[in-house]
């Protein structure tokens, strides 16, 4: 159950902060200012949760993390539970500040569909593929953490204007849940995201075996 917890506890600190700044800072900190807050979200739960549960904070993490060998499925199950109840709670929370979680829900941008399911793919593999990388046994390094959180900054920085990119559908379940037009879109931040997170995983098994 600690490895669960630790990820209510991250995924929830990711989803807060990163859904606080949309909702309440914004304006004063622009798209800059959003990435920055999601990529220290998960610097600081990946230096403060890692060992623990590795942080994953993320279903396509997760399963990345299975298809490379790394969890069983029961245990990748118990990974999405736990981080699907810690984004409903930071909603929750936000709601209970008096902000519209909906407001911060993932929304395709003007590129369309198309793009948006490519980029979440795309961003999802290359991100699952950095934290696979960047903790894999006898060559993870102290600044792992730094290295996963700037790629997700990169990939806000880059995305935003694509797909609000999510790369998470743990994220995306809890924000577009409470807004009708984005519950319409959330099966493209489920798909995209898995898909993206499983490609990472096989690729990443396939060139540990080859090695």
């Amino acid at each position: 159950m600690k490895k669960q917890i630790a990820e209510v506890i991250g995924t929830f600190t990711l989803v807060f902060f990163g859904a606080a700044t949309i909702l309440f800072m914004k304006d004063q900190v622009g798209l800059l200012g959003v990435s920055l807050a999601f990529g220290l979200a998960v610097v600081a739960m990946v230096y403060g949760l890692g060992a623990i549960s590795g942080a994953h904070l993320n279903p396509a993490v997760s399963l990345g993390a299975m298809l490379a060998g790394r969890m069983s499925t029961a245990e990748m199950l118990g990974y999405w539970v736990a981080q699907v109840i810690g984004g409903l709670l930071a909603a929750v929370v936000l709601m209970a500040m008096g902000a519209e979680v909906g407001n911060a829900a993932t929304m395709i941008g003007a590129p369309g569909v198309t793009a948006a399911l490519i980029y979440e793919v795309v961003a999802t593999f290359i991100f699952v593929t950095v934290i696979l990388g960047a903790t894999q046994k006898g060559h993870a390094t102290p600044v792992a953490g730094l290295a996963i959180g700037l790629t997700l900054v990169m990939i806000h920085l880059a995305g935003i204007a694509i797909s609000g990119s999510s790369v998470n559908p743990a994220r995306s379940i809890a924000t577009n849940l409470f807004d009708a037009t984005a519950l319409g879109q959330i099966w493209l931040y489920l798909v995209g995201p898995l898909a993206g997170g499983a490609l990472a995983g096989i690729v990443h098994k396939s060139g540990q075996t080859a090695a």
